[in-house]
């Protein structure tokens, strides 16, 4: 059962991830700057970030979960709060440490870091449903 929790939590937090920089991909896109044809998408039409984004949802849910079991966060509100605290508190300072030292604008801080945040507190909630 954990494992499809571990499976589920990673999806429902790359599901989000897609939502997330839907809504947010020109401004995403302005900060980063890369590359992007006319329609606005970008030239590098890789699959590998997509690929590594999945297999670091699965670790990073995987070890929400071990954490919370270790923890004892049992509840939905828990797991939200808690999810909700590893995204402010431990993912998105580090993301604005990378953005700051490798000169990138605090824009893309914020929108890395929503996601990375409220990711987790969604990852957190799924992990706690089951």
């Amino acid at each position: 059962m954990e494992l499809v929790a571990v499976i589920v939590a990673a999806a429902a937090g790359f599901g989000f991830g897609a939502i997330w920089y839907m809504m947010l991909a020109k401004p995403w896109v302005a900060a980063t700057g890369i590359q992007v044809d006319a329609d606005g998408k970008p030239v590098d039409k890789s699959p590998l970030p997509f690929i590594m984004a999945a297999v670091a949802m699965v670790l990073v849910a995987g070890m929400m979960r071990h954490t919370f079991a270790l923890s004892q966060i049992d509840t939905a509100g828990k797991g939200l709060i808690s999810g909700l605290g590893i995204g402010l508190f431990f993912i998105s300072p580090w993301i604005m440490i990378n953005n700051g030292y490798g000169g990138r604008p605090f824009r893309l801080t914020l929108i890395d870091g929503g996601y990375a945040t409220f990711g987790c507190a969604l990852m957190g909630l799924v992990l706690t449903l089951f």
